[in-house]
């Protein structure tokens, strides 16, 4: 029987999900010789790693103890989006009206349905990161737990696997944080989340982070009655503090009941419910939920590797120490992914592989400093953000000149019902050098790759205000912000000798 909470409900799905990602019959291969890479752990990092390298010609073991896939195939970004997808469903039918569309009454969202769809995209997605396209691949693939037992070797289910490099990919789980009474209650984290099948009439939420925002308002939308915590004041206390307010709004309008600042939180059981006990805004909350939710942060995968055996230098908290180029305090051992980066995004991860497979097998000279992240909140709408905040600018002692272009004055954002939001873009002062934006929109995690490829390639606002987009599009924004910073060039100077020379040609 399957054990994995991951994969309940044991559904069609489930076993078609599990038969990809952790075979019952898998039979571990018999090393031969050494590997130019060992790679321990099978979520992004590492199958991006393993494969990339075998397909350099690499002779490459990929190690995992779960599910191939990791945290984003089975329960981070694939089922979180096909929950998000159906509840941004539910949320045009709720402002239907809005368009002059009148929706029948009593509509009913059927949770159920919406689980069961989930569970099926994901196990459509699986055969991408299966045992079996691994091996056939040319990856030796083994099922267990990885202890470095030298600078060389890792032992596996009884096996040595000698190896030139090895690189650490075991990412993160869910943190349980020091809250009292957490420990003597039931409750959820993205692990088990989403084996969930029937909706929790109330939802309780501690952390208003992207994973607990996106659920929050996710679940409001099917009709749970969400309390969502946060010991800070707002949401999403990272982003540009405008654009979390837009978000907050949104949320709070789709049902989202915001207890911020939260202080002296307590939880208890009572019967089949768990009471959260909080301080919000000078108000004292005992709030009985039927399901909790804890998102309030990762712990890296650290533990019994026997890092400590082979001078790998970790904190448990922040995870294994690298540097610039990934290397680890061994020379010999590696690491990418959210094992050792503070950005914990599977794009993220993805890109730091491609830096280990050119470091690790042609004595590359890499850095994962030289990468330019992006990242995005699904909620409605979207946050997305590239490069510096304006507080981070400032800690940095780089001057800038910001830019912002609001929704509400682009054609396709008012036409579309979807004003509240924007594009803020920072320059680096006296320049049209970009440095950093952020984009709160409908789409803004596909909007964000326009002004990241501008970064990445050295094209400035100029640049970007003169290249013709399709009207009317909502990135249409975009280049009105390079209109935006032509206008600041026209100096009264400037404007002063155009007029002689317009006079003077005519």
């Amino acid at each position: 029987m399957t054990t994995l909470i991951q994969l309940q409900p044991e559904d069609q799905y489930n076993l078609a999900l599990e038969s990809h990602v952790k075979p019952r019959d898998w039979t571990n291969p018999t090393p031969d010789g050494r590997y130019n890479l060992v790679v321990i752990g099978a979520g992004t990092a590492g199958l991006v790693t393993a494969l990339g390298a075998a397909g350099v010609g690499a002779k490459v073991a990929l190690v995992e103890r779960e599910l191939l896939g990791g945290d984003c195939l089975n329960v981070g970004c694939v089922p979180s989006k096909g929950i998000i997808s159906a509840a941004r469903v539910a949320r045009t039918i709720r402002y239907a009206d809005e368009f002059g569309i009148e929706v029948p009454s009593g509509v009913h969202i059927n949770f159920a349905r919406v689980m069961e769809r989930m569970r099926r995209l994901r196990s459509e997605i699986a055969p991408n990161d299966s045992a079996e396209r691994i091996r056939s691949l040319g990856v030796d693939l083994y099922q267990g737990s990885a202890r470095f037992t030298s600078s060389n070797t890792v032992e596996v289910d009884g096996q040595t696997l000698h190896f030139k490099r090895a690189v650490i990919a075991t990412g993160a789980q869910a943190s349980a944080p020091p809250i009292p009474g957490l420990k003597g209650v039931p409750y959820l984290t993205n692990e088990s989340l989403f084996s969930l099948t029937e909706l929790p009439k109330r939802l309780g939420i501690i952390g208003a982070g992207p994973i607990g925002c996106e659920m929050a308002q996710s679940f409001a939308l099917f009709g749970s009655e969400v309390f969502l915590v946060e010991a800070e004041h707002g949401i999403l206390p990272r982003e540009d503090p405008n654009a979390s307010r837009i978000v907050q709004a949104s949320m709070e309008r789709d049902g989202v009941k915001l207890l911020c600042c939260g202080k002296n939180l307590q939880l208890r059981s009572e019967g089949d419910q768990v009471h959260l006990s909080v301080d919000s805004h000078d108000r004292q909350y005992d709030q009985a939920v039927d399901q909790l939710l804890v998102s309030v942060g990762r712990d890296p995968n650290v533990h019994n590797m026997g890092l400590e055996q082979v001078g790998v230098d970790f904190d448990p908290r922040i995870g294994v120490t690298v540097n610039d180029r990934l290397q680890t305090t061994n020379p010999n051992i590696y690491a990418a992914g959210d094992i050792c980066s503070k950005y914990k995004f599977t794009h993220a991860a993805d890109f730091m592989a491609r830096i280990v497979i050119g470091n690790t097998l042609f004595k590359g000279r890499a850095k994962a400093s030289a990468l330019t992240i992006p990242w995005s909140t699904y909620t409605s709408p979207e946050i997305a953000h590239v490069g510096l905040y304006e507080k981070e600018a400032q800690e940095q002692g780089i001057h800038i000149a910001t830019y912002v272009q609001e929704f509400a004055d682009v054609d396709r954002a008012i036409l579309e019902g979807e004003t509240e939001g924007f594009v803020k873009v920072h320059l680096k002062k006296g320049s049209d050098q970009i440095v950093g934006a952020t984009i709160v929109a409908g789409n803004a995690g596909d909007m964000i790759s326009e002004i990241t490829v501008a970064m990445k390639n050295g094209v400035g606002l100029k640049g970007i205000g003169s290249t013709i987009h399709p009207y009317p599009t909502q990135a249409e924004a975009i280049r009105k912000l390079g209109d935006q910073y032509n206008r600041t060039r026209l100096t009264p100077l400037v404007a002063s000798l155009f007029r002689k020379w317009l006079k003077w040609t005519r």
